[in-house]
């Protein structure tokens, strides 16, 4: 729906966790409803950042209800592209996630093409939307839009919602928070 909230998410992890590994540390995201209802948990675990080092690898798994796996976003080594493997709660392989070769675009989004497996067609899109000069260069704030089909399962779509999370932390969060 568009313009509405729809979800509150706060990160669970701990301040040395945030402050010596910046986005790449671990972390759990818990997904509330606007009633304050928990309905997804995130858990990523601390992995190396390093593209050079294709068995550190990132990886995030999707709970939801919390603590019943619904799946998990893998990322896929690739020398130049940033790729995923969207995997069900049996950890079988169901969709791929496809970046572009630069995630830095000035003035327009930045898209992440959701694809078949065999990547021969798009079904879906996460995009990091371009806010404006002021906002992308003074603040850490970002937004996001997800597109997918109607018809997909709710289990896959609280996927993709986990991989724009991941996508966020990987590519678009250049400073360590602070609290």
């Amino acid at each position: 729906i568009l313009g509405q909230q729809v979800f509150f998410a706060a990160e669970e992890s701990n301040f040395c966790t945030r402050m010596i590994c910046g986005p790449v540390r671990s972390f759990l995201l818990h997904i509330q409803d606007n009633m304050g209802q928990e309905v997804m948990t995130l858990s990523r675990p601390l992995k190396c950042g390093s593209c050079c080092f294709p068995c550190c690898l990132q990886e995030l798994e999707v709970q939801s209800p919390p603590g019943n796996p619904v799946g998990y976003v893998i990322q896929s080594w690739h020398p130049f592209l940033p790729k995923f493997t969207i995997q069900n709660e049996r950890k079988e392989p169901v969709l791929k996630i496809v970046g572009p070769f630069c995630d830095c675009k000035c003035c327009s989004d930045v898209n992440f093409e959701v694809m078949s497996l065999d990547e021969s067609s798009v079904i879906g899109r996460i995009s990091k939307q371009w806010t404006g000069f002021e906002a992308e260069a003074f603040t850490d704030a970002d937004n996001f839009g997800l597109q997918f089909p109607m018809d997909l399962d709710v289990k896959i779509k609280a996927v993709i919602l986990g991989a724009c999370f991941l996508i966020d932390f990987m590519y678009f969060e250049h400073t360590q928070k602070q609290e």
